[in-house]
């Protein structure tokens, strides 16, 4: 029932992602693809700034006022006005300084210029010059349509996402030390899934640098959950979001994951929703579980749960949401199901416009979970120098992922003007590489500081 083209995201490794996006120019040609527009809409500080500009509001209030205000309160801000002009050393009409918050206060969220979506290309049969004017970019060989992402959909025109992920450099990176260290060919789709000492790893939390699971709230999770497959690690990769955790989702999947590991069976409340949620041990995670509630639960039809899914992924920016709120509440309850189960249902709907992910989102972002994992645990040394190279990315400093590389028993060698290169490189252990360098976490002498692990020469991007 679905009319309209499918939505496509496809990740490229960051520092590459301008090779593709001058190959699908070469490719299709610019009279039939071009990048789609974004309309950046006036917020509190751009708009407090544009209309003191046009007021001639002396230039050290407008500062005064914008850098302080990342929200709009125009009675507070009325308030404040004869403070900010002490503050700033300059005196201007109270009048005419309430004008400029009432203009300021009417001009949020109106269009205030276009720009380029970070990836979004639109592709055409025919010419675009014959559908929408098409203008170069202020970037170096890109051009634009004037049409932004929803305007495509509502004339349903093709929009393919030209993303960048920096994680997919560094993989490439370390794989590519690795071989060439090792004398080997591996790819990225022979890296194990089911490794236990890179579970084991993961659940200790030792995830500095790892795609995805690398930041606080993460490695909080870890331990909790315990990966020990590939779909925990999809599973892990999205409950840890605000989706998830404002739905209330995370304390029930854990409670139900241990009652698992105790051989205790899992309770559904209402057992035709298993076929929904049994994979997730009753708890919907995946924006996928929704739409299926809605068609089992609600007797949503595939149309209307497509309708849904669409809502939940903009509901905060267009408010679309709440038109499904009764017809999916009242079709609970008209299916026998009780009202708060269905209200809570609904709240868990909405969390997901926070952020909630797809199954198959999160079960790629597994997969690259799973390699950068066992490079990190395999070939730390390869794994470090690719991250050093991929610069910038991830959650963690160059230094920091030095430093933890170094209590993983990887030695660092300093910039060397003599032996460096630009990029980071690997050169043999001394003879007496079998002790841990110095500076080498005890706790990982079981596997690291081995002889057949290369030291990492820092190049000379580090410096530059």
């Amino acid at each position: 029932e679905r009319n309209e083209p499918p939505d496509i995201d496809v990740d490229f490794e960051h520092q590459r992602r301008e090779e593709v996006i001058q190959y699908i120019y070469e490719k299709y040609g610019r009279n039939r693809a071009a990048i789609a527009a974004v309309v950046i809409c006036y917020r509190s500080r751009s708009a407090l700034r544009d209309v003191g500009m046009a007021m001639d509001v002396d230039e050290r209030l407008i500062d005064e006022f914008a850098k302080d205000h990342y929200w709009f309160d125009q009675a507070v801000l009325v308030d404040r006005l004869e403070e900010a002009m002490a503050r700033a050393g300059v005196r201007e009409s109270l009048q005419k300084l309430q004008l400029w918050l009432e203009l300021t206060n009417s001009l949020k969220g109106f269009p205030r210029h276009l720009s380029q979506h970070v990836g979004g290309f639109v592709l055409t049969q025919t010419k675009l010059t014959r559908l929408v004017p098409i203008e170069k970019a202020s970037m170096k060989d890109r051009s634009v349509i004037q049409w932004e992402k929803d305007d495509l959909e509502a004339m349903g025109m093709l929009k393919v996402d030209v993303l960048a992920l920096g994680m997919l450099s560094a993989i490439r990176r370390g794989l590519d030390f690795m071989n060439r260290w090792r004398g080997t060919a591996v790819e990225m789709h022979q890296v194990p899934d089911d490794d236990p000492k890179v579970y084991d790893m993961i659940c200790a939390a030792d995830t500095v640098g790892v795609f995805q699971i690398e930041s606080r709230a993460q490695m909080s999770m870890l331990p909790r959950l315990q990966p020990r497959k590939y779909y925990d690690l999809v599973v892990e990769v999205a409950i840890v979001r605000p989706g998830p955790i404002q739905g209330g989702m995370v304390h029930p999947y854990l409670k139900n994951r241990e009652k698992l590991r105790r051989g205790e069976p899992i309770e559904y409340r209402y057992p035709e929703l298993k076929a929904a949620l049994g994979r997730t041990l009753g708890v919907p995670i995946f924006q996928e579980q929704v739409m299926q509630i809605a068609m089992i639960a609600a007797k949503f039809s595939s149309d209307e749960a497509d309708g849904l899914r669409r809502a939940m992924a903009a509901w905060k920016h267009t408010g679309h949401i709440e038109k499904f709120q009764n017809k999916l509440i009242d079709g609970m309850v008209d299916n026998g199901y009780d009202r708060p189960f269905a209200e809570a249902i609904f709240e868990q709907v909405k969390g997901f416009g926070e952020y909630g992910f797809p199954e198959s989102h999160a079960a790629s972002f597994a997969l690259l979970v799973i390699v950068s994992s066992w490079l990190k645990y395999h070939e730390p040394a390869c794994f470090l120098a690719a991250m050093l190279d991929s610069q910038p990315m991830g959650f963690y400093s160059a230094s920091q992922l030095v430093q933890d590389a170094r209590r993983h028993g990887v030695e660092v060698r300093p910039v060397d003007v003599t032996v460096s290169e630009f990029d980071s490189t690997l050169e043999a252990r001394a003879p007496d590489a079998q002790r841990m360098p110095h500076g080498t976490d005890p706790q990982y002498a079981d596997f690291l500081g081995r002889a057949d692990q290369p030291a990492v020469r820092l190049g000379l991007r580090r410096i530059v």
